[in-house]
């Protein structure tokens, strides 16, 4: 099967959006200012070209049969050059930048541009007459190249500029993609958080909202409580039957017991009253742990906690299941190290070793071997079981928790309903502990407990 790559989150995805479409607005937004600054600096340049030329005229006059100019004509205003000429084209007066070429030809009332080599020129001819004279010819020359290395510098600066948009459109985005997704962050941890600990007592309650997300979390929350409604109606619902059949169960009990104690029965009949009373204490047994779940989901199980010798109940256990393992052959190896201490209720912690213990016996080979081991580190108490039975297949693992489960149910015992490990992970929870299982189908079964010292 092919890998996928590993995908970007919405956050990134948005991110990435809104940083490509600043920079695509901020692009052309940069190209369309620069193209009419381009084109505003040109006709300014044109226009400030033109007006010189048309106030040339006023500096010049003829006087005493001299033809006098104005020594602003020398002057380079706005970078425009003015030069005069008589109308068979000798040079009268004026300045001509470096490089033009002076032979050009008038073209008058005109503006035109010319390249010389890698400088660029405007060039505006006006004939004039200058009363007394006669004809004049008036140039005017700027140089475009010099307008247009501004320019360059400008854009110049708007290149440098626009990484920096970029990189600030990117900050900017994610910042503000963080703080539009925060409420779907807090949607999607509530909801880990009640998955892990199915605390479905939880709700998201982001506030006053109109916009879909604020829509989305009041929808799970309406869904939350009626997955609550439903979950305490089904609790209470199993705690009241797992009640009721108690004391029919228990008049079975005597009853079977009571009918056994007649020596007048026959051998057959008291044997088919004794597999009633088995099957009915069989029941007794799944009804109290049974009820027992149900007051842990309600919260209303009541713990004992007392300082245990944690080493003393295990071996009780083991002593007291080594009989059954007898009937199947199966040898117990136990390896106990002594005095270890923890707070715990002393019932539940002997139903948990014996759950476990049961399990590796009805699960395990005819003739096989369970090892059981504890010990204290420096921090945490660890308890291993282990067996080399029938194993659990690795699609069932996950399910193993379930109440009712059973991984192989024609190998289990006959007594056996399913609840054992939910009532181990339980109890094992409420001692502050963890556990966990690996097992190979035909190999055997190993669960291991962990109590870190508080």
């Amino acid at each position: 099967m092919k890998k996928r790559g590993r995908k970007l989150s919405l956050k990134a995805k948005l991110t990435l959006l809104y940083t490509l479409l600043m920079t695509a607005v901020v692009a052309v937004a940069l190209a369309v200012l620069l193209s009419l600054s381009n084109q505003e600096m040109l006709s300014g340049v044109q226009g400030k070209l033109r007006e010189r030329v048309a106030q040339a005229p006023d500096e010049v006059e003829f006087r005493n049969g001299d033809l006098r100019f104005d020594s602003d004509l020398l002057e380079l205003k706005d970078n425009v050059y003015l030069s005069l000429y008589q109308a068979d084209g000798t040079l009268l007066y004026g300045k001509i930048p470096f490089g033009f070429d002076q032979t050009s030809m008038f073209q008058d009332g005109n503006l035109w541009r010319t390249d010389e080599g890698e400088t660029h020129f405007y060039v505006m001819d006006m004939s004039c007459t200058v009363d007394g004279y006669g004809d004049l010819l008036i140039r005017g020359i700027t140089s475009v190249t010099d307008a247009e290395g501004a320019f360059r510098s400008t854009l110049g600066v708007a290149i440098v500029l626009l990484p920096m948009v970029v990189i600030f459109a990117a900050v900017l985005g994610y910042f503000m993609t963080g703080r539009t997704l925060a409420p779907v962050k807090k949607i999607t941890d509530t909801v880990r958080d009640i998955r892990s600990k199915s605390d479905f007592s939880r709700r998201i309650h982001l506030g006053e909202g109109k916009d879909e997300i604020y829509t989305l979390a009041d929808t799970f929350d309406g869904l939350l409580d009626q997955v609550e409604s439903s979950i305490k109606r089904e609790q209470q619902f199993t705690s009241d039957v797992s009640h009721e059949l108690r004391t029919p169960i228990a008049v079975i009990l005597m009853q079977c017991d009571a009918i056994l104690e007649h020596h007048s029965l026959d051998r057959e009949l008291c044997q088919e009253i004794d597999v009633i009373g088995k099957k009915a204490l069989s029941l007794s047994r799944m009804i109290s742990q049974l009820l027992i779940l149900s007051r842990a989901d309600q919260g209303r199980e009541k713990l004992v906690m007392e300082n245990q010798n944690f080493s003393e109940l295990l071996e009780l256990s083991v002593e007291e299941i080594r009989e059954r393992a007898a009937e199947r052959k199966i040898t117990i190896y136990a390896d106990i190290q002594p005095d270890i201490r923890r707070e715990g209720d002393e019932t539940l912690l002997i139903r948990m070793w014996m759950n476990l213990l049961n399990n590796a016996v009805a699960y395990g080979k005819q003739g096989g071997h369970i090892w059981v081991h504890l010990s204290q580190s420096a921090d945490a108490a660890t308890a291993v079981i282990r067996d080399d039975g029938i194993g659990i297949g690795e699609e069932d693992l996950p399910r193993i928790w379930d109440r009712f489960y059973q991984a192989d149910p024609s190998r289990s015992s006959s007594d056996s309903a399913g609840l054992g490990l939910s009532m181990v992970q339980w109890i094992v929870k409420v001692h502050g502990g963890t556990i966990q299982v690996d097992s190979t189908l035909g190999q055997g079964t190993v669960f291991t407990l962990c109590f870190p010292d508080h």
